[in-house]
């Protein structure tokens, strides 16, 4: 049974003569790739409205950088229309039953029973009345990781990487199946074992077939580069076989090869 989340706001402040609007999720745990379900209630106010559209989409708070500044945005990366004209008379109250696919670029905002501190992702109800437009507000969604985003980072978990923060990055990471014009920066505490590293950034770009992995180092200051030490590493999970693969020792390898003992002044 999924989680219900209902969000009630009134709309009488924009004009809309009272009229309410209450969203309703009965699947607020998904995945990507899965199903967000649910229904937008609609209540008449004190006069008769004509409403002209009804749409649901996801909604997610992305870092722009502009010259040497920054600054986030609310960004739709999905949207649906529910129905058309509808005319609401004074009390009148319809339910208007959804689902909308959860892409599977959809960034993971749930992990280990905890949310990704920095996250804001969910659904944005919008309703247009007779030439005006409501913006909505976000019902939040819990986006758990798919078995091969999770395979990773519970590998990272295992070797010791604690979660520092996760937010939204406008742009494009190269060599990688993306789409949609952001993707996530999931960041992690390094452990004491890799002493030349401070922290990790993990990235995933998803679709039907497997997981893009990009991983990038923060090594401390004094580290010696070699051939092939680069701190940037890309490869690929697939979604099938994803749990049969040992994860932790590959990571390991690759990391203690940069940030490890051997290469510590």
């Amino acid at each position: 049974m999924g989680v219900v989340v209902a969000f009630k706001r009134l709309l009488a402040g924009l004009g809309f003569g009272g009229a309410s609007v209450e969203t309703v999720l009965t699947e607020a745990d998904v995945v990507p790739g899965g199903v967000v379900r649910g229904e937008v209630r609609i209540e008449g106010g004190t006069v008769d409205q004509r409403v002209e559209e009804l749409t649901v989409g996801l909604q997610a708070r992305v870092e722009v950088e502009s010259g040497d500044s920054e600054h986030s945005s609310d960004v739709e990366f999905t949207r649906q229309r529910l129905g058309g004209e509808l005319h609401l008379t004074p009390g009148a109250r319809f339910s208007v039953p959804f689902e909308m696919n959860v892409p599977f670029e959809t960034p993971v905002t749930w992990y280990g029973g905890s949310h990704l501190a920095g996250m804001n992702l969910g659904v944005n109800t919008r309703l247009s009345v007779a030439g005006a437009l409501d913006p909505g507000d976000l019902d939040a969604v819990r986006v758990a990781p798919l078995e091969a985003q999770r395979v990773v980072l519970d590998a990272l978990v295992s070797l010791g990487f604690r979660f520092k923060h996760a937010d939204l990055e406008r742009g494009r990471l190269r060599g990688t199946r993306q789409r949609l014009p952001f993707y996530q920066e999931i960041e992690f505490y390094a452990p004491g074992r890799y002493r030349g590293l401070n922290e990790l950034e993990l990235s995933f770009v998803a679709d039907d077939r497997g997981v893009d992995v990009v991983l990038e180092l923060d090594k401390k200051p004094g580290l010696l580069l070699g051939e092939g030490s680069d701190s940037f590493h890309r490869f690929t999970v697939e979604h099938r076989g994803a749990a049969a693969q040992d994860w932790q020792g590959y990571l390991h390898g690759w990391v203690d090869s940069i940030a490890g003992r051997r290469g510590w002044l």
